[in-house]
């Protein structure tokens, strides 16, 4: 599951599972305004969001804010320092760990992933298909998804409730995600999948030796010295955080904590928990080459066109990483993703001067009109008028 970013004309759009918000072009300066993000982000919140936190740096300064509740039965305060499930920005990650098997020679990006796994990518599919083309979904792979929750299909929540403490495979999921009709492999735009992402994660064990979240802990994470994040095994999560909320589009009614799930249906691909601050310091860290190295990072940052499982928006995806350019504000790179219930984004400008993260406890608010599109609702203008401030407003 993924928040999608696409860029359209001369503003920033921030599509939230499908719902699109369009922030003014505004001229990028340093430092921040602790009164206006805060009451932004409280904005968010009125607007229907049950709870939001936020985290931005610029020119020096550092501001962290949260308003609304964590839990809507206690009426529990959420706090920014709250950890929280950040779905696919988990794949920055995962691809972080590939690109330091590419420094150490063990992977080449162009070789065909039949090279490290052929039973896994059998034939001929897995002759054509690149590591590279795992990485930036131009594989065309399908997603597993609605074959793990059939349900979904018909808007219903039935194999999401089933599915809860269910632990599913990585090797699962693969099989699934292969059984479904398939694209050329390298066709353009390519197409969004989970699946690309764990089989990256059954590569990275193999040429390591050890399990995905252990190499992605010990030389990710711990390299970037992040103290909050975790890739969890189990449905709970450790240390304060938020419930979070599935309204699938009006079809939950009221809302459904989904806080407590078995994360392995997403894996390496979307599994991870982490706080907005870590966020902020984690894509800070990559940009400025103390992850992976600078030419390393030109490879994430060379990007095509993909379309995303929601809406078929397009976005500049690289390797593991979204390309954003706001006009009169920068380049932004970072990547953004959902759990049920859960979403988060976490954008940082090119130069590392100026940076954006903040995780929402509520997803899918927006009704569908009879096409099946979202329908607008005020916590987008309200979500888009926080990201203008983080981003491109002036101190």
């Amino acid at each position: 599951m993924k928040i999608s970013l696409v860029t359209r004309a001369s503003a920033a759009v921030l599509s939230v599972a499908g719902m699109v918000m369009v922030a003014p072009a505004a001229e990028a300066r340093s430092g921040v305004d602790d009164a206006k993000l805060t009451s932004a982000l409280e904005e968010v919140h009125r607007a229907g969001m049950p709870g939001v936190q936020g985290a931005v740096r610029a020119g020096g300064q550092a501001w962290r804010g949260a308003s609304g509740v964590a839990d809507l039965a206690t009426g529990r305060p959420v706090r920014p320092d709250m950890r929280h499930r950040v779905g696919s920005i988990t794949k920055t990650f995962t691809a972080a760990a590939i690109m330091q098997q590419v420094e150490k020679g063990r992977v080449r990006l162009d070789a065909p992933i039949s090279r490290y796994l052929p039973h896994v990518v059998p034939g001929e599919r897995g002759e054509k298909i690149t590591v590279r083309m795992l990485l930036n979904h131009t594989s065309g792979i399908p997603d597993y998804l609605l074959a793990a929750f059939p349900s979904l299909a018909d808007m219903s929540a039935k194999s999401l409730d089933d599915n809860r403490f269910r632990h599913f495979s990585p090797a699962e999921l693969i099989t699934m995600g292969l059984a479904l009709p398939a694209r050329k492999p390298g066709s353009l735009p390519g197409v969004y999948s989970n699946t690309n992402y764990l089989i990256l994660g059954l590569l990275l064990e193999k040429v390591t030796g050890t399990t995905a979240r252990a190499y992605i802990t010990d030389h990710v994470i711990r390299r970037a010295g992040l103290r909050h994040t975790t890739l969890p095994t189990g449905p709970r999560i450790k240390g304060p955080h938020p419930r979070m909320y599935e309204a699938m589009h009006g079809q939950i009614d009221p809302p459904r904590d989904y806080s407590v799930y078995d994360p392995s249906w997403v894996g390496v691909g979307a599994a991870l928990v982490s706080t907005v601050e870590d966020l902020n310091r984690f894509y800070g860290a990559l940009l400025d080459g103390r992850i992976v190295t600078r030419a390393s990072l030109a490879q994430m940052q060379r990007t095509v066109p993909v379309s995303t499982q929601v809406y078929e928006d397009k976005i500049d995806y690289g390797l593991g990483l979204h390309k954003v350019t706001i006009p009169g504000c920068g380049t932004f790179w970072g990547h953004n993703g959902t759990m049920w219930g859960a979403g988060a984004v976490s954008l940082t400008r090119a130069d590392g001067a100026r940076q954006m993260s903040y995780a929402i406890n509520l997803i899918r608010w927006n009704a569908l009109d009879a096409s099946g599109k979202p329908q607008p609702h005020p916590i987008d203008e309200a979500l888009s008028a926080f990201q203008q401030q983080a981003l491109c407003a002036t101190a």
